[in-house]
């Protein structure tokens, strides 16, 4: 018979501990820090939307937002006698587009400032009179794509003077000032007697979006010399030009290549 083994028994197993074990003596890396996710929120929508998701809680809505928040799409409600306003280059290449689509000739509307009297202020027979009178005169007006230039004759009554012209588009509901620059001199008698003359140029810039047809611009001409100043106002009318337009037809060969410059 045999005697029984005797089994010893494993021995107790502690505990293993969880706190973070101190290194010490100098390291290279930087402490470890907590990494923290936040989640990611847009920017917020339009007081209208935010009112509607307060009524609408219970209900979940699905928004389309581009890269910064914001809503892709807005909607503009027109009234029955309210017209959509569309820009004028955005017209006119709906309307270029229409005519190549429909295969007539392609035509382009061009708007000119042209002045309302008949002859040039220098060329009529009593321009001296007017100007020994008035002590400034306008002489002519050149009408161009980039603006107005003109000149003026005025008496040389001292050495310091200034010469302005003074313009509006709205029919003098509001108006604008802009100088003239001399160019030349006359020596007295001349051209006329008494003083000698000045001659000074004048530029008026034209807006692109005032060349409407039937837009109409007026100037007057504004002489400052010895602390006084003589007005050139064409007999108290005002010199104007009025906007016409015209329409060119382009060739058939030409068209590709002005669609795609305009």
């Amino acid at each position: 018979q045999q005697k029984p083994v005797r089994i010893r028994p494993p021995a107790p197993i502690e505990p293993v501990s969880r706190e973070p074990v101190t290194v010490w003596g100098p390291s290279c890396e930087p402490k470890p820090k907590s990494i923290i996710r936040r989640r990611a929120r847009s920017l917020p929508s339009s007081p209208e939307r935010r009112k509607g998701s307060y009524k609408e809680r219970g209900s979940q809505r699905v928004r389309f937002v581009d890269s910064l928040g914001l809503e892709l799409a807005e909607v503009k409600v027109f009234k029955a006698a309210e017209d959509p306003s569309v820009p004028l280059h955005v017209l006119s290449r709906l309307l270029l587009n229409s005519e190549l689509a429909t295969g007539r000739h392609l035509e382009i509307p061009l708007h000119y400032l042209q002045p309302d009297f008949a002859q040039q202020p220098g060329d009529q027979a009593d321009f001296h009179d007017r100007l020994s009178r008035q002590n400034v005169c306008l002489e002519r007006v050149v009408c161009f794509e980039l603006g107005i230039t003109g000149s003026v004759w005025v008496r040389n009554l001292a050495f310091e003077k200034e010469v302005s012209v003074r313009y509006s588009f709205t029919d003098w509901k509001s108006s604008s000032d802009t100088k003239a620059c001399w160019e030349s001199s006359v020596s007295g008698g001349s051209v006329t007697t008494g003083p000698g003359l000045d001659l000074f140029r004048f530029r008026l810039p034209v807006p692109p979006f005032i060349l409407l047809p039937g837009a109409t611009l007026e100037f007057a001409i504004c002489y400052h010399v010895r602390g006084a100043e003589f007005w050139d106002n064409n007999n108290g009318h005002n010199y104007s030009l009025t906007c016409h337009s015209y329409k060119l037809t382009v060739p058939k060969e030409c068209e590709g290549s002005l669609v795609h410059f305009i």
